[in-house]
């Protein structure tokens, strides 16, 4: 099949405007597939692509790592996959299959790994070319725009929870209910969790309920860290701020043997009491999203929970206004952008 036209949003230099190009997407090559963008997620870390934080970025570059479609076209030597069939791409854009780490089946933490939207052009555009590997099959029943989201947001919450080590039963607490935390409230609560929700200001406890929350703290009000122990302690806790400080209190709500799980990159180094850690067993923990069958079991479990993105859209030509939206953090809860193919 030849080279196809289409739209792209892209970054023609580092911190540079936003830029609505028509260009030319050729065929897949060995590995990868085209795919036909219907709807890409606008994500807090477009701003690496945008500003040029990833080392060895180059420009121009089409961000964008939340992407629902179709396959359009599929090179010769992939399995498994067919034009036509719906699938999603995330943040993990491929992997090796040799490092040490995929040879012990850590894809996720590929040493050579490729980054959508950063290693290669994303799903700010009508098509993206990708390898196969990191693709996500969607649902018949879940649609695309909300099926976008969860290729990031959704699978970096539900993949980190169902590998904190946390029982059935067992408490869990979620910093912020916003782009992230209104999902990982969701995953927790249908999943089995003693679910307690974590913002500011008490207008939020009618949201966290409406998300399933067994439980709400005001961190306006209340201490944080001592409500959680009042409840016996948090197993985990899934922190989706960027405040260093309110990760800070949550480790002292923390149950013996408990964990804080990192999403949210925090502005600033975390200082941590060390003495009850020790004593208590208590961890600290990053988590980096997942694989594309991590975003698979994401999606499908969403469908058979009722699990649901909140999203606002915005046609693909203005994206450079949904990443503004996305930025200020006045969106609620997620900003999708449409092709409208």
């Amino acid at each position: 099949m030849p080279s196809i036209t289409g739209r792209a949003v892209q970054v023609t230099d580092k911190g540079g405007p936003f830029a609505v190009v028509q260009r030319e997407f050729p065929s897949p090559g060995p590995g990868q597939v085209r795919i036909r963008v219907q709807a890409c997620g606008v994500c807090h870390s477009d701003a690496v692509t945008k500003f040029g934080l990833f080392p060895g970025i180059v420009f121009p570059r089409v961000p964008g790592h939340e992407v629902a479609g179709y396959i359009d076209e599929i090179a010769p030597d992939v399995k498994g996959f067919n034009a036509g069939q719906r699938v999603g791409l995330g943040w993990h854009g491929g992997h090796c299959t040799y490092c040490r780490q995929c040879r012990q089946g850590n894809f996720v933490l590929c040493e050579n790994q490729l980054i959508s939207g950063i290693s290669y052009d994303g799903g700010y555009a009508d098509y993206v070319i990708a390898p196969a590997n990191a693709l996500a099959l969607i649902p018949d029943d879940l649609g695309h725009v909300d099926a976008a989201p969860l290729m990031c947001a959704g699978v970096t919450t539900f993949n980190s929870l169902r590998n904190s080590g946390a029982r059935l039963g067992d408490t869990v607490a979620v910093l912020g209910i916003g782009g992230l935390g209104h999902l990982g409230v969701q995953f927790a609560a249908k999943g089995g969790f003693n679910t307690v929700a974590v913002a500011r200001g008490a207008d939020k406890g009618v949201l966290a309920k409406e998300l399933g929350a067994h439980h709400y703290i005001d961190s306006t009000t209340q201490d944080v860290a001592a409500e959680l122990q009042k409840l016996g302690g948090a197993d985990v806790v899934l922190s989706t701020v960027t405040d260093a400080g309110a990760m800070e209190i949550a480790v002292n709500g923390l149950a013996p043997q408990g964990r804080l799980i990192l999403l949210g990159v925090p502005e600033k180094p975390l200082t941590l009491n060390t003495m009850p850690m020790i004593l208590g067993e208590r961890a600290v923990k990053g988590w980096p999203s997942g694989t594309g069958f991590d975003s698979q079991d994401t999606l499908e479990f969403s469908v058979l929970t009722g699990v649901k993105p909140r999203i606002e859209e915005y046609p693909l030509e203005e994206a450079s206004a949904a990443f503004d939206r996305m930025m200020s953090g006045r969106a609620r809860f997620r900003v999708v952008l449409t092709t409208g193919a």
